[in-house]
């Protein structure tokens, strides 16, 4: 049996170890891919810090990275369409008997030499995309798509507010303007992840502590209020900020997770207004099939949100940057 290196979260004390281990083998409708970059996501941080755990994990250890970007290494029988060397990006998870199963949390991802893939999680990768723009697309910026335009509906000219500019909160700016959101604002503490928003397109970045924000959205607004407002934060107290400037029958869009309550606090006038709160979760396989094939069409461009690249071995130091946000990244991406 080959061995290859892989960065394993063991779970019973929550340590994550650059280890050898058996190659895996591909089975019947399985492709083994050969990993040249896979994202490091604040949900791997989570996982490390015991915040998340896995539903369906079999066994108390798993190679994390559920975004991947790599090539063919191997097709199992019956696979028909792949052939070695094709440049591939895989979904971040799959159905299995009726349930939703994540890459690099309830199974194997991509933190490795190598990664097994069911054949039906492939998406085909143009040359013109490089590895590490299209790891990224599960999740980092699939999620914000499939929030955008499928949960959220987000139509030309709508005004709509994103709350939480790290990784996914700036791709949904990104995103907000490619389908022609006017105006987008920004909500973030930070200076810089304000500066960053501005710099991936929102036409207004605001502190959610200025005296003034309601004036100001309603302001950028045309005094009617957002018609879309996506909380990427994960936070109470943004959610409750949200609806303050919703406008009537607008939608505020739960991206950001979180265990605690949810509160309207005023739920005559959220009912007069015939406001929405919508759930989301993750994407659908046919976003990041739509992505793909807008970046490359040249409409969309990842490229600035590579913040650096780092070796396999650096896994830990790469978590630690997520988590401390030391120097501001939007991606990390680990190459094997």
């Amino acid at each position: 049996m080959e061995r290859m290196r892989a960065a394993r979260l063991h779970l019973p004390d929550r340590s994550l170890v650059v280890e050898e281990v058996d190659r895996p083998v591909p089975g019947p409708g399985e492709v083994l891919v050969k990993v040249e970059a896979a994202g490091v996501c604040l949900s791997d941080v989570h996982l490390i810090d015991g915040t998340l755990s896995p539903m369906y994990l079999e066994g108390d250890a798993v190679t994390l990275g559920h975004e991947v970007a790599g090539t063919v290494a191997a097709t199992g029988p019956d696979v028909t369409g792949w052939s070695p060397g094709a440049r591939v990006v895989l979904q971040a998870g799959e159905e299995r008997r009726g349930r939703t199963y994540t890459r690099g949390v309830d199974y194997d991802g991509g933190w490795a030499e190598y990664a097994l893939a069911t054949a039906s999680t492939l998406v085909a990768l143009p040359d013109t995309l490089s590895f590490e723009q299209a790891a990224i697309i599960p999740d980092a910026v699939s999620t914000p798509w499939a929030a955008v335009t499928a949960t959220g509906d987000v139509r030309p000219a709508e005004a709509v507010g994103v709350w939480g500019a790290g990784g996914l909160g700036a791709h949904a700016v990104q995103l907000l303007r490619a389908v022609g959101a006017y105006p987008v604002v920004a909500v973030d503490p930070a200076p810089a992840a304000r500066e960053r928003a501005l710099e991936f397109g929102a036409d207004l970045a605001l502190d959610p502590a200025d005296p003034r924000f309601g004036e100001k959205v309603l302001g950028a607004s045309g005094g009617v209020g957002l018609a879309a407002a996506f909380d990427f934060a994960g936070v109470p107290p943004v959610r409750e900020q949200a609806l303050t400037v919703l406008a009537p029958k607008g939608r505020l869009v739960l991206v950001g997770l979180t265990d605690q309550p949810l509160t309207v606090t005023d739920g005559t006038l959220f009912s007069y207004f015939q406001q929405r709160i919508l759930g989301h979760y993750g994407s659908e396989s046919h976003h990041v099939q739509q992505l793909v094939r807008l970046a490359e069409g040249g409409r969309l461009d990842f490229s600035r949100s590579i913040t650096d690249v780092l070796p396999l071995e650096e896994a830990a130091s790469a978590v630690r940057r997520m988590e401390t946000k030391e120097g501001d990244p939007v991606r990390l991406i680990l190459r094997p």
